[in-house]
């Protein structure tokens, strides 16, 4: 199963992913995880991307293809894989169909999550205020002048995704705003049909 997560930051893909990951058996694909890793390793493409992501701003599409693409060959990714946080744009979903076509793959599912933005933006200050509270660093996209640049992003150059794949007829909206559990069913009650 091969399905991609839609959104904006803060929507939920991160906690619906780890539930598909523990139900199907399949990996977790973060592009955010994948670069922070890179980043944490001081990897060339490490630190190009810290700097980006440091300002507020996405990775090229280079970078981030490459990764995918070279991710996808692992062999824990044989019975399928989650991708979230990518594609960003329209040129990233061309890229992977190239991608996925290549390697004789295909999409199941592509699923948006749909959030109302401003309750988006006071979930994302009240998570970095309970990580603090907790005394944990509070990852530098979490802090809102940054959520709020990336939030920008999104709707600049990433909202055109769901559109792009709603013309191939692959696309499943879901109300994000809901409850953990009745998105996670929501999410259950696609790919059944899949």
């Amino acid at each position: 199963m091969r399905l991609i997560l839609l959104g904006p930051p803060g929507a939920g893909k991160g906690t619906q992913a780890q539930r598909l990951v523990a139900r199907h058996g399949i990996v977790q694909l973060s592009t955010g995880d994948m670069l922070r890793e890179a980043v944490r390793n001081e990897t060339p493409i490490g630190l190009k991307a810290k700097a980006v992501m440091d300002a507020g701003k996405l990775v090229s599409d280079e970078i981030v293809i490459g990764i995918i693409s070279d991710r996808i060959d692992q062999p824990d990714c044989a019975k399928g894989f989650i991708l979230d946080g990518f594609p960003r744009t329209v040129a990233q979903a061309e890229a992977l169909d190239r991608i996925l076509t290549e390697k004789g793959l295909k999409l199941d599912a592509v699923i948006e999550l749909q959030v109302d933005q401003e309750q988006l933006v006071h979930r994302i200050i009240q998570r970095a205020q309970e990580t603090a509270a907790r005394g944990e660093p509070v990852r530098k996209d979490d802090d809102p002048e940054v959520f709020k640049t990336r939030l920008e992003a999104f709707n600049r150059d990433t909202a055109v995704v769901a559109p792009y794949y709603a013309e191939r007829g692959m696309l499943a909206a879901i109300d994000g705003m809901k409850p953990i559990d009745e998105v996670t069913r929501a999410i259950s009650d696609v790919l059944e049909t899949v």
